[in-house]
């Protein structure tokens, strides 16, 4: 089972544009609905058996200051190809291309993300994953994922608190991508989904 984010495709980036709803209940609702989506769906990615028992996924607090709204995308020009093959969590490999970067100021530190798109997706999003100082500790160890489309003007919203885990994370029958080494942030993003805490360290 192929997993790049495409059932995320389907919910509204717009959060927190209503005037009568704050952006962080914006979240918080958009996390509800993704939980109830989990724990009742058949498309869910929690195996059948384990879904009437799921607790829900487990986030950081909603932290607005790392939602960057007007980003533009950057014509890729690094030293890598842009045509290539994403290695997957079952040894594959998927062609894609290296669409271009983002740029922003992350914990006062200057940082970069290279947004990527599959062979045969033509639904106009951006694959975004990215590793951190979190990443293996309280997040997934293959990295966290986040998907991108245009706002009306042409630029685009890297929203910290949507970074979602792959459905690999649930069950490994899932082929994710791995998050190319050069979308390593060198902060903690400390936003987003994360994994449930080890009972045995609290």
């Amino acid at each position: 089972m192929d997993d790049h984010g495409a059932h995320e495709h389907s919910h509204d980036h717009d959060h927190g544009e209503h005037t009568h709803v704050s952006y962080e209940e914006a979240v918080e609702a958009y996390r509800r609905d993704k939980d109830e989506f989990y724990r009742t769906s058949e498309h869910s990615p929690v195996p059948a058996a384990e879904r009437a028992s799921f607790e829900g996924i487990p986030y950081f607090e909603v932290d607005r200051s790392i939602r960057f709204d007007g980003l533009a995308l950057e014509p890729y020009g690094g030293s890598e190809p842009t045509a290539f093959q994403i290695p997957t969590t079952d040894g594959k490999l998927r062609p894609a291309q290296r669409a271009g970067t983002f740029r922003f100021t992350l914990a006062g530190v200057p940082s970069t993300l290279t947004a990527y798109t599959f062979e045969g997706d033509d639904s106009g999003a951006l694959f975004v994953p990215f590793l951190d100082g979190t990443t293996g500790r309280v997040s997934y160890g293959a990295g966290r994922y986040l998907d991108l489309e245009p706002d009306l003007d042409g630029t685009y919203t890297l929203d910290f608190n949507l970074a979602y885990h792959p459905s690999c994370v649930y069950d490994p029958r899932f082929s994710c991508p791995l998050t190319p080494a050069e979308n390593r942030l060198s902060v903690r993003v400390e936003a987003g989904e994360r994994l449930a805490p080890d009972p045995a360290s609290s």
